[in-house]
């Protein structure tokens, strides 16, 4: 069954401590971004499994190999339970990053970053290719490489599914019926997302912002079933 992300962006840990225990009931997933994780650092992460929240820590990691693999090490020490990476990093990257877990007990789950949500055809520099496309490309490598999953519209997730079923897929750029896309261009809602076979949703600013963060989660948890 899919599970709904909370995606804590907002510029103060408070809130985003506020936010997790609002909604740790309906669901224990949470993101921190790379805006939070700059303001408030590892001692959030820390706050936020104390709390009993499953931490996604998405920075999208792109380096050097050996730089990648220590800063997964780090992640895996402050409790994280799923981190994100760019499959663009190539094979020895992402290799690299599933190596340095491989004898870690508590190994977080390492999902691929494929084309950015708000990407529209043409707009990726140097990549010619539909995003669509693109994605299913890089799923297949992430795949072959040993990654947990990868991070994908909801427009590509069945084509992902289909082509590579073990994969997990973390579907951003989630946005309820009737909501603003905001920057988001290839955008679903919950219900076709979860049509489409996608394992996690992840949802920010619908809930976030709303009147009754509690209230919209719940709504999209609707959806959702």
């Amino acid at each position: 069954m899919a599970q709904l992300v909370i995606a804590l962006d907002v510029p103060e840990s408070e809130s985003a401590l506020s936010l997790a225990r609002e909604l740790s009931e309906f669901t224990p997933w949470c993101k921190v971004g790379m805006e939070l994780f700059t303001l408030a650092g590892p001692p959030l992460l820390i706050e936020l499994k104390a709390l009993g929240c499953n931490v996604f820590l998405d920075l999208k990691f792109y380096d050097i190999p050996h730089t990648v693999g220590r800063a997964a090490l780090a992640a895996a020490a402050m409790g994280v339970d799923l981190l994100t990476l760019h499959c663009q990093g190539g094979a020895r990257m992402c290799k690299t990053a599933r190596e340095a877990l491989a004898d870690n007990p508590a190994r977080p789950l390492l999902f691929g970053v494929t084309a950015l949500t708000s990407f529209m055809p043409g707009e990726m520099p140097g990549i010619e290719a539909a995003p669509a496309d693109f994605a299913l490309s890089l799923a297949k490598r992430a795949f072959h490489w040993g990654l947990d999953g990868v991070v994908c519209s909801g427009l590509d997730a069945a084509r992902i599914k289909k082509s590579c079923p073990e994969l997990l897929c973390l579907c951003p750029g989630i946005r309820p019926a009737g909501a603003a896309a905001d920057d988001q261009c290839r955008i679903v809602t919950p219900a076709e997302a979860v049509r489409a076979g996608a394992d996690f949703l992840v949802v920010g600013r619908p809930v976030v912002q709303a009147h009754s963060p509690l209230a919209a989660a719940r709504e999209i948890l609707r959806e959702m079933a």
